[in-house]
């Protein structure tokens, strides 16, 4: 998958507007991740969902931990995207008090569908979620691919973590295998 160009998909966001006033001063707003991305170099991961064991207790909070060694190395940006919605994805931050890594929600998994990584997880009543992988991407190209093995959609209550650490990553980007 390397040197695939990320897909040209709108995610629906929330963001804090004090014009809006009230107990809840978020607005919806349009992000295309295309235009986002574009002319920059980050590292997205993606996970299976919000306030799930591995994705919570690991793999995110290691991206924040680690997130001023990708800047340190050229990364502009890192985001997490994750078939949920944003006010889901908005909780999940603040409950693991997020502050660097950029919560992306893809709520209805177009994203992920067009990365070809969306699976059915209805077995354990998730339905449709995202396999778990990390990538870089140079202005919308994908050119680091880590991809968690096993991808399946067989109700196989798997969820391996290694492969889309933010350490495989991180040793790419140091040209390092």
């Amino acid at each position: 998958m390397i040197d695939k160009q990320i897909p040209d998909v709108t995610l629906k966001t929330r963001v804090r507007d004090e014009s809006v006033g009230g107990d809840n001063p978020f607005r919806w707003q349009d992000l295309n991740v295309r235009e986002a991305f574009a002319g920059k170099r980050v590292v997205v991961f993606s996970l299976p969902g919000a306030f799930t064991p591995t994705c919570s207790n690991e793999q995110c909070p290691a991206f924040e931990r680690m997130y001023q060694d990708f800047r340190d190395l050229g990364v502009d940006e890192v985001y997490c995207i994750s078939v949920n919605d944003a006010f889901v994805m908005y909780q999940w931050g603040k409950h693991l008090g997020l502050e660097q890594v950029k919560l992306l929600p893809d709520g209805s998994g177009h994203f992920t569908r067009r990365m070809g990584m969306l699976i059915d997880k209805d077995h354990l009543g998730f339905g449709y979620r995202s396999w778990r992988y990390a990538m870089i991407v140079d202005d919308n190209r994908v050119t680091a691919w880590f991809e968690e093995p096993g991808i399946n959609d067989e109700g196989a209550d798997e969820d391996p973590y290694g492969e889309s650490s933010p350490e495989r990553v991180l040793a790419a980007l140091k040209g390092v295998s």
